[in-house]
Order: C-alpha cells, then sequence, then structure tokens
C-alpha cells in the first residue's frame, strides 16, 4: 500500500497529521528532518510542516508534484514566499483544511480509479425516480459491483423505507455530522447498514438534520474510493447539495411518466441536469394515456438520448407496502431494464 510522508519536527503538528492519516486508512512514513525524507521523497504525497519548508530549498531533494504544506499562520509571508520557490501545490492550516487533508490522504493511499456515479432524479413529483434508484442499485449489485445507495432527498421519506431496510442497525446522514474529518471510504462502507450486497446511506427516521454540501461533498468522495457504483436519489430543488450531487455523477437518469405535463417539467429538469452532468439520458415510465405520447416524442422533448421504456409493473405499489423493494424481482420490467443499462455502465475495469 503506498504511505504518504510527513516532515515536520513539531510534535504537536505530528501528533494532528497522524490523527488525520489514520482517519484516512493511511500509515505514513515520518522524517523529523530534510535529510531523513531522502528514502522516502518518492511518496505518492508528502506533507511538510511549516518547521521545515526552510529546509527543502537548502538540500537536495527536487522539486515534485503533490507537496503539501501546513503553516501555522495565515499571515507568515515568508512561509508563502518558500512555498512558491518549492512548488508547493498548497499552503493549508488546521483546523479548517483537515477534511480536505483527510481526502488528499485517502487519495494517496488508495489511488484507484474511482466508482462510477449514478445519479437519478424526477422529471416530476413521483415520477418513480427513488424506486428506479434502489432497483438501479440492486442490479449493480447482482452484476457484483459493490455498491452504495445515497439518499440526497430529505422530503423523499426514506430511500430505506423503500428498500425495506429501515429497521436495519447502522448511522445515517445525522451520524456524521459534527464530525471532526470525514470517514475513509472502506471505514465508512464497513459502518453504513447494508440490504444484501447494497450498502445504505439514508436519513434518519426521526428528525431533519441539516447536512452542509461540504460535508455531502465529502461523503461521496469516500463512497467513490470504495465502491464501484454508487447510486444517489436527487431531489429535483437544484440546491447545493443538489449541484454537489450532480457535480459527482458520470451518469444521470431523468425518470419522465409519459405524460405531457411531466414531459414539459422534465425538459427544465433535464436542462438544468445537462449543466452539470455530460451524460444525461431519460427513462421514460408507462403507462401512456395517450398512444401519442411515445418515449421517442418525450426524449426529444427533453433534448437528451432515451435510455429505455420502463413499461408499468403489476404489483409494485403493494410490494413498497409490504416492505419488498421494487426491481428485486428479476422477471420484471423495472429489473430488466436497470439490468440492461447497468451492463451497459462505465464501470472501472478492476471492478469485482
Amino acid at each position: 500500500m503506498p504511505r504518504p510522508l510527513l516532515l515536520t519536527a513539531d510534535t504537536a503538528l505530528l501528533d494532528n497529521l497522524l490523527r488525520l492519516a489514520a482517519a484516512a486508512g493511511a500509515e505514513p512514513d515520518v522524517a523529523d528532518h530534510a535529510a531523513a525524507a531522502v528514502p522516502f521523497w518518492r511518496a505518492p504525497l508528502v506533507v511538510v510542516g511549516y518547521d521545515r519548508v526552510h529546509e527543502l530549498a537548502s538540500t537536495t531533494l527536487p522539486r515534485r508534484p503533490g507537496v503539501v504544506i501546513v503553516g501555522d499562520r495565515m499571515d507568515d509571508h515568508e512561509l508563502w514566499r518558500q512555498a512558491m520557490e518549492r512548488g508547493a501545490e498548497h499552503v493549508l492550516f488546521l483546523p479548517d483544511a483537515e477534511p480536505w487533508l483527510v481526502e488528499r490522504f485517502a487519495d494517496a493511499t488508495a489511488p484507484a480509479p474511482p466508482a462510477t456515479v449514478v445519479a437519478v432524479v424526477g422529471a416530476r413529483g413521483g415520477a418513480g425516480a427513488t424506486s428506479f434508484a434502489v432497483a438501479f442499485a440492486l442490479a449493480a449489485a447482482r452484476a457484483k459491483h459493490r455498491t452504495i445507495l445515497a439518499d440526497l432527498d430529505a422530503y423523499g421519506g426514506g430511500i430505506d423505507l423503500v428498500l425495506g431496510a429501515e429497521d436495519l442497525a447502522g448511522p445515517r446522514w445525522d451520524a456524521f455530522l459534527g464530525a471532526p474529518a470525514p470517514v475513509a471510504g472502506e471505514a465508512l462502507a464497513r459502518l453504513l447498514p447494508r440490504y444484501g450486497e447494497v450498502t445504505v446511506l439514508a436519513w434518519p427516521r426521526t428528525g431533519l438534520p441539516v447536512v452542509p454540501p461540504d460535508m455531502v461533498a465529502s461523503m461521496l468522495a469516500s463512497c467513490r474510493r470504495t465502491a464501484d457504483v454508487v447510486v444517489l436519489d436527487v431531489p429535483r430543488s437544484f440546491d447545493e447539495t443538489c449541484r454537489v450531487a450532480f457535480d459527482a455523477a458520470d451518469v444521470a437518469f431523468v425518470l419522465c411518466p409519459a405524460e405531457v405535463r411531466a414531459i414539459a417539467s422534465g425538459r427544465r429538469v433535464a436542462e438544468s441536469v445537462s449543466m452539470l452532468v455530460d451524460d444525461v439520458r431519460c427513462v421514460v415510465r408507462g403507462p401512456a394515456p395517450s398512444p401519442d405520447v411515445t418515449p421517442e416524442l418525450a426524449a426529444g422533448a427533453l433534448q437528451v438520448p432515451l435510455a429505455g421504456w420502463l413499461a408499468a409493473e403489476k404489483g409494485i405499489a403493494r410490494a413498497l407496502d409490504q416492505g419488498r423493494p421494487p426491481g428485486r424481482r428479476r422477471s420484471g420490467p423495472l429489473a430488466r431494464l436497470c439490468d440492461v443499462l447497468v451492463a451497459g455502465l462505465p464501470v472501472r475495469a478492476d471492478a469485482s
């Protein structure tokens, strides 16, 4: 496993850096002066304390990318000058930069390509986006992809309820509020509840915590490092949290009922999503009240490619009320379509 390098003789700073590295699952090498750092200088990430920056210019250590300097005073102009001369990528200050540094430690330790992130959003309320997100996650798990299903719709009723996993023990979004640093990817996967082979990040059953966008971004980054596929159930609010989700997405599906008003709304939704995601597709859901409303017509109106037609599925409402997740029955239209779409995902080559 790659090991970051910490270069500092300040014991208090070193303790802080070791704590942050541990939160990311990293075991760094440590040097208390520049000469001792020479054998480790090819580390994937080098974090230099303010107390050793001056040594970088006075040793034979070559300039290299991936050097981060931790300062003690924002107004230390000499530190900034030395950092620029040595080509440091960042100068940061604790504790404000703790979440960012934990992410860098995690990336340096496990630099595998990130998961494929799939965002699902409805063309209108009640379009079936949450059911589709659940079914898509189940299909990804059937395809042997490590799968995380994350609920970003605080007012959606709870994706764990749709999955039939509301009684599973484990933390929800509120458990991570106020944490000093984000949870490393593998640790996050072990903590969260699981339904079969799907790991679930859901809202608490009671209360409605305010989850800041930067925390959402950090949690999604952790999810990407430990999964092959991350499925996001995203509301149509298009607030900053939604923007974070769509910014992380590789593919976005707009669920659009085959109805004129839904198509009109879906066009605005698809247009907004397309500003943030390069690959946007629509799934048109039947039944269509009019034979004139075809899947091709709907996709043309939304001005995004048609991913598929989702025929009406008998008994899905009753199954939801009984705690049976949509898409679990592999012979149904929803599961069949999701299996096809998962097979076409740009999942990283080393997915298990």
